[in-house]
């Protein structure tokens, strides 16, 4: 690590951020690009979470993540905001601009369909219905990206509906919200499948879904990413489906945000994938 007094500086903010992989993700690129800075956890409590933010240009910050539970209130607080950050109502990514205001913005939704394209090159959410199961934060990032990528159909699935519906009356757009209880069934004619929820997650039950109705040619995704293949992964890959693991988005979401502050757009690649899996 190159650093001195001129040192570019990010960081994560979280309560708590231990857990999070962004530091060692980002100290990969800047150990690969040789650059002078550093990307460090910032572990603040959410009363304290303001006065953190309002710091950044103080200390010579380019900027930051912010991850639970920070992301609803960066967007409260950022002096401006990008309008795809606004539409999935979360921030988790500061950039610090010029002047000293801060700007914030999502990077998930770009993150998610990287992701896909970087495992299946050819893939347009243009081609056919979308199905995404869940209703919270990636859900609104993931319904998002498949609208502007053109789906002309997006199944939203949660096991409250009333939340499923909060999504699609923000985002607008072509969403059909089905009932839990139809799930297997509005799989039919898909082209693809996202699960959103923590569902199938180390230490979470698995999601509970019968794949009977799903198209051979679709394309399955769950953006859990421990374990790498989710049993729902597993169920697809045996039914001779494509899966694309959620590692991946992890690490196409944290492009822009280094471009941003570094100067530099990181590739992901499979030495990356292997550094951060270690």
């Amino acid at each position: 690590m190159i650093l001195s007094g001129k040192a570019k500086l990010a960081g994560v903010f979280g309560w708590p951020v231990g857990h999070s992989r962004s530091p060692k993700l980002h100290g990969f690129w800047i150990e690969q690009h040789r650059i002078d800075g550093a990307y460090v956890p910032l572990s603040v409590r959410p009363e304290d979470f303001a006065y953190a933010l309002r710091a950044l240009p103080r200390m010579g910050f380019a900027g930051a993540n912010v991850t639970i539970p920070h992301k609803q209130t960066a967007l409260a607080l950022a002096d401006h905001v990008e309008p795809l950050a606004r539409r999935i109502g979360a921030v988790n990514t500061l950039v610090v601009r010029e002047d000293g205001s801060i700007e914030g913005r999502n990077t998930d939704a770009f993150g998610f369909l990287e992701n896909l394209r970087h495992a299946v090159p050819d893939f347009s959410a243009a081609t056919g219905v979308s199905v995404v199961i869940g209703a919270g934060g990636a859900a609104r990032a993931v319904a998002a990206a498949l609208l502007d990528d053109g789906a002309p159909r997006v199944r939203l699935i949660n096991r409250t509906r009333s939340r499923a519906v909060e999504v699609a009356e923000a985002l607008g757009g072509p969403i059909e919200v089905v009932d839990w209880e139809d799930r297997a069934e509005a799989l039919a004619g898909s082209n693809l499948l996202v699960n959103t929820t923590s569902l199938g997650m180390t230490g979470q039950p698995p999601l509970d879904l019968a794949l009977d109705a799903l198209p051979r040619d679709a394309l399955v995704t769950d953006i859990v990413y421990v374990p790498l293949e989710t049993p729902l992964l597993l169920q697809a890959r045996l039914r001779g489906h494509r899966t694309v693991d959620g590692l991946g988005m992890l690490l196409h979401q944290a492009r822009p945000g280094f471009l941003a502050w570094f100067g530099v757009m990181p590739a992901v690649t499979d030495e990356l994938r292997r550094f951060v899996e270690s």
